[in-house]
């Protein structure tokens, strides 16, 4: 849905200064932009759970970190999430690779179509749903919606081949 460098430009535009990720085959190809440029400090971590706590961690410190990571590391990393923003009240926005949406009938049977958007109903956050090219620069506008509102957010992310 989007090269390296647009990425890597959009989360400049709206101020990110940390990308805090695990990537997935998807994801991963923004690596070479994240690192290269000279705006974002890349921090990649081993676990997705370890992700919310660094990112809550340089909020902190007044930073402005997003957190990606595909669906699959979602799941695991929930409980974090929700120490992070319902707990601690920390309004961390992150980008969630939603794995096989665009290939569902490619490749059947992948339960992430099953699960992911129950889950991330389930953790109460504000979400914008990109699953159409027309739909994917709208996350900039509720990034900083949550951002002037001061609550956290999830821009779920298409993933797959149509």
């Amino acid at each position: 849905m989007f090269s390296g460098q647009e990425m890597t430009t959009q989360l400049i535009q709206v101020g990110i200064s940390h990308v805090i990720w695990v990537p997935d085959s998807t994801l991963g190809a923004w690596e070479t932009a994240f690192s290269e440029s000279e705006d974002l400090e890349l921090v990649q971590v081993c676990r997705e759970g370890e992700a919310w706590a660094i990112a809550a961690g340089l909020w902190l410190g007044g930073a402005a970190p997003i957190v990606i990571m595909q669906c699959t590391g979602f799941f695991e990393s929930g409980d974090s999430l929700r120490n992070a923003i319902h707990d601690y009240q920390i309004p961390l926005y992150g980008l969630i690779g939603y794995r096989s949406y665009l290939s569902s009938a490619t490749l059947p049977g992948d339960t992430c179509l099953r699960f992911t958007e129950p889950v991330v109903d389930a953790w109460d956050v504000d979400t914008y749903f990109a699953d159409t090219l027309e739909k994917r620069d709208g996350w900039q506008s509720h990034f900083k919606q949550c951002r002037k509102a001061g609550s956290p957010g999830l821009f779920l992310m298409a993933e797959g081949k149509a």
